[in-house]
């Protein structure tokens, strides 16, 4: 009889969430879902609000990457002002911006995400956890913190304070980079790109021993889409948007964030409340596409860096083409945290960072404004429409975990569908379920968690609701 496997909540990812699987009468995968059951509703709660408060209030969408969110809000603003920012404020916006992507990188991979790959994703969930890890391998993961502290001290140094800085604002930012915290920056910088380049090799000689698990999760052909720069490196700030194929053929290039509505649709489905985005040329949902790490690695042709290019070229033999399964979101993390730190290590001796021309003055201007910025996650878009007072009308965000949502969705399938073969649930499949989710790194409620684990239960239930099986976690 038709049966339904319950995962609830997800764990190790940001916010709260469930995945259910669905079995038919044969006793096969039919469907699975990854459901969001929270509400966000910020464009709502963002009306009435003037464009000034924007960067401010709209860093409090997010307790990790808070940064993703100021700067698209800033640039928004830059855009209804009508201004150009100054060339040291846009330096030191993309400064923080890097400095955000090691920070979530480093959170997402050894926080969340090495202890399955490093202990074994069949291995005891008492100790698949950081201090499992800390206990297995105490370098490595006393590196892994280290280097999100280093993000983090960084965003301290320029916003004030390492969560929801108020700090980027419309036409520019409020202040410059300190030379003592320039100095400190560049001496930590050897021991930061030695953590980093230990990790990449670490990942990379556990890459055989999941060779099953790269080939299942989140494996299929999709289109990729992301922010590149006018010579087709990679970019975190500015640029164009560029989309290819699965084979790697260019879809789309140089188009302007601005026109995003153009090319990007957004669907809704009864069981999410997180919006599905397609490429609306080829409609709904034939149209999925993913961004984040895996993609902007997939769509730039270099990386701009010499340490970073190396492993760029040793990345893209893992496909032909593009690198198609999301296992390999941990890698291009980990490659991404290599390139910010050897482009803030480019930037330590540009006195632009200590510039006091850090703002263009100007009044509204335009009724209209899309800022779009490299968020960790993937391409965040804030669209933003004012009254000529500049209070905010109307606003839509398009966040980077929602433009996954129908990567996410097929990636539990395709890893249901090849695991479960019976009634019974082995622990292992249950975190491969999970484990696939947290490839992607989604972030779900936009606001930080109480620590420790969450509580899971998955039932197996029959087509008549009866208990079949069940796994607990407290």
């Amino acid at each position: 009889m038709a049966q339904t496997i319950l995962i609830d909540p997800v764990t190790r990812i940001e916010g709260h969430a469930k995945i259910t699987v669905q079995l038919n009468d044969s006793g096969e995968v039919s469907s699975a879902h990854f459901h969001i059951a929270e509400f966000r509703g910020f464009e709502r709660m963002f009306e009435g609000r003037p464009l000034w408060e924007m960067p401010g209030i709209s860093a409090r969408i997010c307790g990790i990457c808070p940064v993703s969110h100021i700067l698209a809000s800033s640039k928004a603003g830059d855009q209804i002002l009508a201004v150009e920012v100054p060339v040291a404020a846009e330096k030191l916006r993309r400064l923080m911006n890097l400095a955000q992507m090691i920070q979530s990188h480093s959170l997402s991979f050894f926080h969340l995400s090495a202890p399955d790959l490093l202990l074994g994703m069949d291995s005891d969930p008492a100790k698949r956890n950081l201090f499992g890890l800390i206990a297995a391998e105490p370098s490595l993961a006393r590196a892994g913190i280290g280097l999100r502290q280093f993000g983090q001290q960084i965003i301290a140094a320029l916003g004030g304070q390492k969560i929801h800085p108020a700090w980027s604002i419309p036409g520019g930012v409020r202040h410059s980079l300190s030379i003592a915290d320039r100095d400190w920056i560049a001496q930590r910088i050897p021991t930061e790109k030695k953590a980093i380049l230990n990790a990449l090799d670490r990942f990379k000689s556990i890459i055989e021993k999941y060779r099953e698990e790269s080939n299942v999760f989140g494996t299929f052909p999709t289109l990729f889409l992301g922010l590149v720069a006018a010579d087709g490196s990679w970019e975190h700030y500015g640029g164009r948007i560029r989309i290819i194929d699965s084979r790697g053929g260019l879809i789309a290039d140089q188009l302007d964030p601005a026109n995003y509505h153009e090319f990007i649709g957004e669907a809704s489905e009864k069981w999410s409340y997180l919006k599905s985005p397609y490429y609306r040329p080829l409609g709904y949902p034939a149209g999925i596409y993913r961004v984040g790490p895996l993609a902007r690695l997939n769509i730039c042709q270099r990386m701009g860096t010499a340490l970073a290019d190396k492993e760029k070229i040793e990345f893209s033999q893992l496909g032909n083409g593009t690198v198609q399964s999301s296992f390999f979101y941990h890698l291009a993390r980990l490659i991404e945290i290599l390139a910010a730190i050897e482009k803030i290590e480019q930037m330590m001796e540009d006195k632009d960072l200590q510039s006091t021309e850090l703002k263009a003055e100007a009044g509204i201007n335009r009724l209209e404004g899309v800022g779009c910025s490299e968020a960790p996650r993937g391409t965040l878009f804030h669209h933003y429409q004012v009254d000529p007072t500049g209070l905010i009308r109307k606003i839509n965000l398009v966040i980077a975990t929602g433009q996954n949502n129908l990567a996410m969705n097929q990636t539990i399938l395709q890893i249901a569908q090849h695991y479960i073969k019976s009634s019974t649930i082995p622990e292992g499949i249950l975190n491969r379920l999970e484990a696939g989710i947290r490839a992607f790194d989604p972030c779900l409620s936009c606001s930080t968690h109480a620590f420790g684990q969450m509580p899971l239960r998955i039932e197996l239930l029959d087509s008549s609701g009866r208990l079949l099986d069940e796994v607990r976690r407290v």
